[in-house]
């Protein structure tokens, strides 16, 4: 059983994500009445991140007094990665008129708008509502669309991958170059990494099939490799941290799911957590207290340090040697 060392993690809620197969299925309770909420959800492909950020809105709604099955009906639809997937699922999930919808991931929430200006709509798992067009901005979001965003502290992570290989002379990173979300946090480690006087190697990938290859190449020719919160890679994280293994390559990685799967070490937001902010600020809305249009993006309200104590072990490094970055 892989061994991890968490710290400030919230105990899980005993949630049970409601998962569909490719086409996507809808997950409805009974209980149907005047009182209840119908929530369209659409996520962007199925991994640890993701997955829980859903639990966690659930968790978020039901803790603003919205319960699935009581009062609360949610359709959820799982594009598993797929363009055509969600134009048909935001459609399907727009004509269904529900009284809000949720995106999770960027490719999600603008699926979603492109649909409809009048469904209020939150997202979550988003790096930067501004850039990817979803928000006027983080303050005055000024349509029907909020959220929350998952941008990380790219410096810090790159401040914790020096701390644990201090030696390092060339840092890869990889990420799928299709994603807007990925190209932006990457490049911002390769500022940081550059400013540190490291030599970096960049690789992308535009689909989980070409993860292995991507980070054999990489990892052959780099002292530790940097993955920012990238879909992608995130969904092929277990095979990434087999190759990591075999190469004996630390890998930090954007998000804590990504270690937990497969990285070495992070220091990083609770997808959980920041779904369960998303989930908080929807039963606001579903209530009539707040509007998309005034309620501001919130980030994460907590970062925490997560060492996969397995993977350590496996590459030879003392656990209790990874520190959070100050």
């Amino acid at each position: 059983m892989k061994k991890l060392a968490l710290l400030g993690i919230a105990a899980a809620a005993g949630l049970t994500l409601a998962a569909c197969g490719n086409g996507g299925s809808a997950t409805e309770k009974s209980g149907d009445s005047d009182e209840m909420k119908k929530v369209g959800v659409l996520q962007l492909v199925e991994h640890g991140s993701l997955d829980a950020a859903y639990e966690g809105f659930v968790e978020g709604l039901a803790e603003g007094g919205y319960v699935e099955g009581e009062n609360l009906k949610i359709e959820f639809q799982n594009a598993q990665n797929s363009q055509d997937n969600l134009m048909s699922m935001s459609q399907q999930l727009v004509n269904n008129k529900p009284d809000l919808l949720l995106g999770i991931a960027t490719l999600s929430g603008q699926s979603l708008i492109n649909q409809t200006t009048e469904i209020p709509i939150v997202v979550t798992a988003v790096t930067d509502l501004v850039d990817a067009k979803l928000v006027a901005s983080n303050e005055e979001p000024g349509g029907n669309l909020t959220g929350t965003t998952d941008m990380v502290p790219i410096e810090k992570q790159i401040a914790l991958l020096l701390n644990i290989v201090p030696e390092a002379k060339t840092v890869g990173i990889m990420y799928n170059s299709g994603e807007s979300n990925s190209k932006l946090q990457a490049d911002l480690a390769q500022a940081a990494l550059e400013k540190a006087g490291i030599k970096v190697e960049v690789k992308t990938a535009t689909t989980t099939n070409d993860v292995q290859q991507v980070t054999e190449a990489l990892a052959k020719n780099v002292d530790a490799i940097y993955v920012p919160t990238d879909n992608t890679f995130a969904s092929a994280a277990a095979i990434v941290g087999e190759v990591a293994k075999t190469t004996k390559t630390p890998v930090i990685t954007g998000s804590v799911e990504q270690t937990t799967d497969g990285g070495l070490a992070t220091y990083g937001i609770n997808y959980h957590s920041l779904g369960k902010q998303t989930g908080e600020m929807a039963a606001k809305i579903l209530d009539g207290k707040a509007k998309p249009a005034d309620t501001a993006v919130e980030s994460a309200k907590e970062l925490e340090l997560i060492v996969n104590t397995e993977m350590a072990e496996a590459l030879g490094i003392d656990p209790d040697s990874i520190v959070a970055p100050e």
